[in-house]
């Protein structure tokens, strides 16, 4: 006779991602991966991947991980799973499903975390339960202030949500799956509430050493640690090449920074350091015959279009070097605009950043060699597929050029997997540091607060010496820079017209030199031999040919200006800021032309910057539109003209940014807002322009509906749900 013995069987949960640059993802990809070390199974899917999962007849816990992007979009991979949660009114359809959720968003923007929001909005109307609270994780401050203790107190919440079904189903009970959903929120509370988390929350969270290896305190600076063992790398070419990235536009970090160096008390701290991610990839390079002739990028969604005109649009050292960019869009009926459309322009890595990533590689004399990428067939890495953005059969060369983001600021598991490949006993520490909970203060301080690139991580850690696979396992795809037209095809038929200015990242511990910003950096020197200076004609000499960059449309689904010319509007554009109300107001004085009977609404800009006579962009061309009646309503201020920046003093008859003047014309603005359903149109800066003027919005309708913060808010949100509030922002 034999003895049954009880066979254990992992409890099942399904993972859901929507992501727009690989964050949310990555997350979901480290929950599924993760979930065999506490005895669970997790089965990954794209929210864009219906034919993996099944929510109408899910019978497991389903956890969501969702980004926004836009103006509090779904990313791309999550729009159709949420316009069909939209669309579906059964109050009973998911009253079968449990679930939580974890949302990506940055206050910096408006909408925070929408996506994530309407998700949960939608399947609570559908009838779906959480058994987990959810995480709203806010990339303005750190998302693992959020994200990690989420993460911590999800593995028991899953499994006692996996019991409790199965025990519904096993005893065939006729409980109402909704009511017994209430129970599991009483089995799950976290220790923090997770929606008001803060940074002294997070720091007196206990560590869970079950998910995280545990690693010793540094040894001594004087154990006796070999400074010069990190000239022993062996995928280097030669120590030459090693040496020429030096005079390569790449600065040498010193040894001494701290970025590299460990201080008490952290230098004498026990480190929990995140599980080492798995390798996924197998990449092979393929001598070709001949190099590839072609030097741009694939262009299957992008257009080559010839660069006209270059402006330069500011004066003196003492602002933002901003230009005008007229594009030659005659021979492309596919980029035909309306006011409030962008463009996103496909920028190169600089050339030097690119030689030195390969001599770190040690590949440099195999630039031209074809990148061959495939799964490792015996990867642990649940749901790993090749990235999209990786194309096949590209030299070596074109991958860093035009597919790698090597300027991006590098992720925790990106430094953690780096540990392996650290020679140097100091730098391999300082690696587990920065990756550590333990470390986050730091990570924050010389990594993500610095916007620290790969390339000058790489330069700072000079003995690591990763594969080609682990970079391309961890680098995000090189995104397109989006910029608004600040033209208008009426008054400029053929033509578009783009504004930026040229961003400077200042020097820190990792990087010793300033730098400008990619594309920005990048267009400034395409263009620079041409450039026409203010006051100033353009050449009368045989011009050079033209320059051409990559572009292509981003249409604007709400940020255009009131469809109905009578409705008054109200725009507020600092800086290069203005740049969609040039077009709009282009538009609207044709318009005007073409219709002179017709009644037009009353309009207002207020326009913002540093120096009347440094940074008044289009100063000539507003006036102008004052003059012609097109723009009723021009109220500018200088933040800097006639004081010292620190001794300036804002007052109503000497307003120094935007929101003061917004105050000064309070009832005006209030007038057209509230009593005649006007707009409001807010572009530029989001970490403190736009937060300032939403305030001083909230602000003006509290003092002049006599209403509280909280009406206040309500009214504003209302504003945006009508479409009347519209922001076209950016960090």
């Amino acid at each position: 006779m034999f003895c049954s013995m009880p066979c254990e069987t992992k409890s099942r949960f399904v993972v859901l991602y929507g992501s727009q640059k690989g964050q949310a993802q990555s997350i979901a990809e480290g929950i599924a991966e993760e979930a065999e070390d506490h005895g669970l199974v997790a089965e990954l899917s794209c929210l864009n991947q219906d034919e993996k999962y099944n929510l109408e007849k899910e019978i497991a816990p389903v956890v969501f991980v969702v980004s926004t992007t836009g103006d509090g979009e779904p990313p791309d991979n999550a729009l159709q799973f949420v316009k069909r949660i939209n669309k579906n009114q059964s109050p009973d359809h998911y009253k079968h499903l449990s679930y939580t959720l974890l949302a990506l968003g940055d206050t910096n923007y408006a909408n925070f975390c929408n996506c994530g929001k309407t998700i949960e909005r939608r399947l609570q109307a559908l009838g779906a339960r959480q058994f987990y609270p959810a995480g709203f994780a806010d990339d303005g401050v750190g998302l693992e202030l959020v994200v990690d203790p989420w993460l911590e107190g999800l593995w028991n919440a899953v499994k006692e949500a996996s019991s409790k079904m199965a025990s519904v189903r096993n005893d065939q009970s006729e409980v109402n799956v909704r009511d017994s959903a209430k129970e599991f929120l009483g089995l799950t509370q976290p220790d923090v509430q997770l929606n008001l988390l803060s940074i002294t929350d997070q720091r007196s969270q206990e560590t869970v050493q079950t998910d995280f290896h545990n690693v010793p305190s540094a040894p001594s600076t004087s154990s006796g640690q070999n400074p010069s063992i990190s000239s022993g790398r062996t995928e280097f070419g030669s120590q030459n090449d090693a040496m020429q990235t030096k005079d390569e536009g790449i600065p040498h970090i010193s040894s001494s920074s701290p970025l590299t160096n460990s201080v008490p008390p952290l230098s004498q701290s026990s480190l929990n350091v995140p599980a080492l991610p798995p390798p996924f990839l197998d990449v092979t390079l393929v001598e070709v015959d001949a190099p590839e002739q072609n030097v741009g990028p694939l262009k299957e969604t992008f257009h080559e279009v010839p660069i006209s005109k270059a402006v330069l649009l500011s004066r003196g050292d003492s602002v933002k070097t901003a230009l005008l960019l007229e594009l030659d869009i005659s021979t492309c009926p596919a980029l035909t605009y309306q006011p409030g459309d962008s463009l996103d322009v496909l920028c190169p890595n600089r050339a030097e950043e690119v030689d030195y990533m390969l001599c770190r590689l040690g590949l440099k004399d195999r630039r031209d060699h074809h990148v061959h990428v495939a799964l490792r067939k015996d990867t642990k890495k649940k749901g790993a597929q090749v990235p999209p953005h990786i194309p096949q059969n590209v030299s070596l060369l074109f991958l860093f050029t035009w597919c790698l983001e090597i300027r991006s600021v590098p992720k925790k598991a990106f430094l953690r997997a780096l540990v392996e490949y650290a020679a140097d006993g100091t730098q391999k520490r300082r690696l587990q540091e920065l990756c550590s909970k333990q470390g986050a203060a730091d990570y924050n301080l010389h990594v993500r607060d610095t916007s620290l690139s790969v390339v000058e991580l790489l330069t700072a850690f000079s003995s690591c010496s990763p594969p080609l696979s682990l970079l391309i396992e961890h680098l995000p795809k090189l995104q397109p820079r989006p910029y608004s037209a600040a033209s208008s095809c009426l008054r400029h038929p053929g033509k578009l017209h783009f504004v930026f200015s040229v961003v400077e990242l200042p020097a820190c511990f990792g990087r010793p030199a300033g730098r400008r910003g990619l594309c920005t950096g990048w267009l400034f020197d395409l263009i620079h031999p041409g450039l026409v200076f203010p006051g100033k004609t353009e050449s009368s000499s045989s011009p050079a040919p033209p320059k051409v960059i990559h572009v292509s449309l981003r249409p604007s689904c709400s940020f255009r200006p009131p469809s109905e010319q009578s409705v008054p509007f109200i725009m507020v554009g600092p800086g290069t800021g203005v740049a969609p109300f040039i077009g709009f107001l282009q538009q609207r004085e044709e318009a005007r032309k073409r219709n002179p009977e017709a009644v037009f609404g009353e309009t207002w800009l207020f326009f913002g910057c540093r120096h009347r006579n440094g940074d008044y962009l289009f100063r000539e061309e507003l006036e102008g539109f004052v003059a012609s009646g097109t723009l009723s309503h021009l109220k500018v201020c200088f933040s800097r003209d006639g004081r010292e920046a620190e001794e300036a003093v804002a007052s109503a008859a000497n307003p120094r940014y935007v929101q003061h003047n917004l105050l000064l014309y309070r009832q005006q603005v209030a007038d057209i807002l509230l009593r005649q359903s006007g707009s409001f149109y807010v572009c530029g800066d989001a970490k403190n322009m736009a937060k300032d003027v939403n305030e001083t919005l909230m602000e003006i309708i509290k003092t002049e509906l006599h209403v509280d913060q909280l009406e206040a808010m309500k009214k504003l949100a209302e504003l945006r749900e009508k479409k009347r509030y519209l922001q076209d922002i950016w960090a």
